[in-house]
């Protein structure tokens, strides 16, 4: 998994669902988008991206991230956004992984609320979502 977050809810996304994911005997690396390496990344059955919606687009680190990734043809993946306002960017997420010819398999959004600057902005039920999720993965 890579993420990108700013308050930490989106890190708490990540976190929770390697929580699950090991649960059901997965193995599970997380990285943020300044420790993974676009042009090397380690070998995996699914990938999962994580990063919120700011100033009216994806995050600039993740989009910058997803943009240099090479040798990704016919991976699968997951894609995380959080964001403010209904204002989700998980189709621009899938419009730069389809550029890598990524296969995407699952994908969920999270609506943040008043608290989002604090890492504690997921609104009710958002474990659940988390859950469904991950059983797509």
């Amino acid at each position: 998994m890579v993420y990108w977050s700013r308050y930490g809810n989106g890190k708490k996304l990540v976190d929770s669902l390697a929580v699950t994911l090991k649960k059901k005997g997965a193995e599970t690396q997380v990285f943020t988008t300044d420790e993974a390496d676009p042009a090397a990344m380690p070998n995996a059955d699914i990938y999962v991206f994580s990063a919120p919606a700011e100033a009216f687009n994806l995050q600039t680190n993740m989009r910058s991230f997803m943009k240099r990734l090479s040798g990704m043809d016919g991976k699968k993946y997951g894609i995380i956004n959080t964001h403010g306002m209904k204002k989700s960017r998980l189709s621009k997420m899938e419009t730069l992984l389809s550029k890598k010819n990524m296969v995407k398999i699952a994908e969920v959004d999270f609506q943040v609320g008043k608290d989002a600057q604090n890492g504690n902005g997921l609104m009710e039920n958002w474990n659940a979502k988390l859950d469904e999720f991950a059983e797509k993965l």
